[in-house]
């Protein structure tokens, strides 16, 4: 067995291995603090396709926390979204370190084996399958690093508690190699683009003991690498076919509209396999694959060699224009606010839901349950790109997308207390070319707006993409599809026009350095300028009011000794009121009560109801109150339900009185006054002050 360790910003992290899962092809057991993960990687067999058959998993098991997991089956289903998006985190750094061309099918499990509360478990196990992979046989350029960056009372620092990142104001998760960020992935609140560069260069340089420590686990018990010699195409000639494809798709890739230009490129493809593939002949099969690998590499190389000479983009922009943006506001009538959001050919119908508190969605996690009162949902169905494909639930690219857009959107929200709505948005893809989680983002903003939900300030997103050749360097704004496949970037930046709000970036290439990265933002912020003016014209703020079918909500507060008052035995008095106003009634501990309903009349009984039932005596307030109880010193009557004072018979009339019932009787119905409530809660009231004051005003 074999440990490496290393102290990271006052955390020391330990990997180890030769003790566990030695079957795999590499295994790493990582641990920081109590957090324990097991990661391991198995090679599979050559699957001898045009792909990368990798698969990331991300498991979080709930003994980790001391816990059983709930549900029917008392154990672990399907992968909730937290470990769908650590999955992806992992997969997207580690997927382009693999050599181009190599197609064994490579498994990477990743699993939480105890969690502390204290540690964040998804950069440890990112930090795991690197380390799996370098000691395994797999090829990789890697190592790479992954850590979590964040600034907290203005100090950056690394892989901090999870108590420090609930105070940071900018948080992102970053992975590098030795020479270059190749992945970012998260949020900031309104950070300048200055303030972001400095994060992710302060955790490339700060991630690079992590490096190391990966090489030294390698170089003790790291396995001999498996030969891999990419293909070699000998059963066509590629001169020759690279000749006959080359200007065809020159003239091919010049159609602006989207499926014009693939409908040519297929053209393209069809011609040159009747030229060089006879499927009568021995080895068709094996010619057309060749052929069919050696098109796609030509149509990369053409696409971007075109683009750098030329300065002009596939659909004829400079690098630097947004497409045609349209807005169209409430869509949907019965939705409580809603937007159509359209940008060249990408299109987003987006809208709103506003809900009361039992609304909220209910998480269980290895760090304890919460509630989610602001929810995205992102749907990408195939006919917004003109395809046909079984409905199967949301992917992890839609759940991808989805985060990365509540992420941006959630910076802006108003907070609990002045707005104590739960809040649903759902975004309908219908069409799509490229961006559309950037859709997303713009037409949640401009939703929220016109449902009246008073948010901070609108929010825009737009996609960069960066093409690369030797000197050669394209920056382009607001990317198309086959610009982000064909490109070596692709850089999601969403923001207010104060700062960045979310980030989402992976980088293909090696070696980018700080001013392409300076100057893509930069860039991007002109287009996110340009693309909130174009919402600013559509809607300049939030609707004053919510729409009719959208619930209301009215908070009061009450003495907290009230609460029982309120539920009453066994929840009795709460289901009474709810039930008899149709409003929906939450109680916090600490006084707060939120009266919801879509009738505001019975909103106010309800409050009415509410009120009189915890209504506290005020001194110097008149009462009408009944008897309750007479003594010998005087009788006790209630002004308020459960609540009665007593009228010391030297208060009941001027002059002396010899009998209280020759004044009162049980069940009068009389005026009093609040003289006294003491520090026990017992109220001192006068029928005789009530009797002079109300003389006075005439009654």
């Amino acid at each position: 067995m074999m440990t490496v360790e290393y102290e990271l910003f006052g955390k020391k992290i330990q990997i180890e291995s030769g003790k566990v899962a030695r079957q795999a092809s590499g295994s790493v057991v990582v641990r920081c603090g109590d957090c324990v993960i097991l990661s391991t990687v198995c090679l599979g067999a050559d699957k001898k396709g045009d792909f990368l058959p990798l698969t990331v998993e991300y498991v979080e098991k709930d003994y980790a926390a001391g816990r059983i997991p709930g549900g029917h089956f008392r154990r672990e289903g399907k992968l909730s979204e937290r470990e769908t998006l650590v999955s992806r985190i992992i997969d997207r750094p580690a997927r382009p370190l693999f050599p181009e061309g190599f197609t064994h099918e490579i498994q990477v499990i990743n699993t939480v084996m105890s969690a502390d509360g204290e540690h964040e478990t998804d950069v440890l196990a990112a930090l795991g399958a690197s380390a799996a992979i370098a000691i395994s046989e797999i090829p990789s350029d890697g190592p790479f690093a992954t850590v979590r960056v964040v600034r907290v009372d203005g100090k950056l620092t690394l892989n901090p508690t999870i108590s420090e990142i609930s105070r940071a104001d900018i948080n992102f998760v970053v992975a590098g190699t030795r020479d270059a960020i190749v992945m970012v992935e998260g949020g900031a609140s309104e950070a300048t683009e200055s303030e972001v560069l400095d994060a992710l260069f302060f955790a490339h340089r700060e991630m690079q003991p992590l490096i190391d420590l990966q090489l030294e686990l390698q170089r003790a018990v790291g396995k001999a690498k498996v030969e891999f010699t990419p293909k070699a195409y000998v059963a066509i000639d590629e001169s020759r076919v690279e000749a006959f494809i080359t200007p065809r798709l020159r003239e091919a890739i010049k159609p602006v509209e989207k499926h014009a230009r693939r409908d040519a490129i297929k053209g393209v493809k069809e011609l040159s396999f009747a030229e060089f593939v006879n499927a009568e002949a021995e080895g068709a099969a094996e010619r057309a694959a060749e052929l069919s690998h050696l098109f796609e590499e030509t149509l990369y190389r053409v696409v971007r060699t075109s683009m750098i000479e030329s300065g002009r983009r596939l659909d004829g922009r400079d690098t630097r224009t947004v497409r045609p943006i349209s807005i169209d506001l409430g869509l949907l009538p019965r939705a409580h606010g809603s937007s159509l959001f359209t940008r060249g050919e990408t299109q987003a119908i987006v809208s709103v839901t506003v809900g009361t508190e039992g609304d909220a969605q209910r998480l269980y996690g290895l760090t304890g349950a919460s509630e989610k009162t602001f929810m995205l949902h992102y749907n990408f169905p195939p006919f917004s790109v003109g395809e046909t494909k079984p409905l199967r639930g949301p992917g992890r690219r839609e759940v991808g997308h989805g985060a990365l857009a509540e992420r941006a959107v959630q910076a802006i929200l108003p907070s609990a207390k002045n707005f104590p709505y739960v809040l649903r948005i759902v975004s309908e893809i219908t069409e799509s070319n490229g961006s559309s989680s950037m859709a997303t983002v713009c037409g949640s903003s401009l939703s929220l707006m016109q449902a009246g939900v008073p948010i901070k300030a609108p929010v825009a997103g737009v996609a960069m993409g960066l093409i690369k050749e030797s000197d050669s360097v394209m920056i382009l704004t607001d990317i198309l599809g086959d610009e982000d496949h064909l490109g070596d970037m692709d850089f999601k930046v969403c923001g207010t026009n104060k700062g960045i709000t979310a980030l989402q970036m992976d980088i293909k290439i090696k070696g980018l350095d700080r001013d392409i990265m300076k100057t893509a933002l930069e860039q991007a912020r002109e287009g996110r300028l340009h693309i909130l003016s174009k919402m600013q014209e559509a809607i300049s703020e939030p609707a004053k009011e919510m729409s009719s079918f959208a619930p209301r909500i009215v908070t009061i507060k009450i003495n907290p000794d009230k609460i029982r008052d309120i539920i009453g035995p066994g929840g009795k008095m709460i289901r009474s009121i709810s039930e008899s106003c149709d409003v929906k009634l939450d109680v916090s501990d600490d006084g707060t009560v939120n009266v919801a309903g879509n009738d505001g009349k019975k909103i106010q009984d309800a409050i009415a109801i509410i009120q009189s039932i915890t209504a506290e005596a005020e001194v110097g307030k008149l009462y009408e109150g009944i008897v309750k109880r007479i003594t010998e010193f005087g009788a006790f009557v209630e002004i308020l339900p459960g609540t009665d004072g007593l009228v010391h018979i030297s208060q009941l009339a001027e002059g002396r009185v010899n009998r209280v019932t020759d004044v009162v009787k049980e069940g009068d119905l009389i005026w009093v006054k609040v003289l006294e409530v003491d520090r026990q809660g017992k109220i001192r009231l006068s029928l005789k002050e009530a009797l002079v004051e109300r003389r006075a005003q005439g009654l």
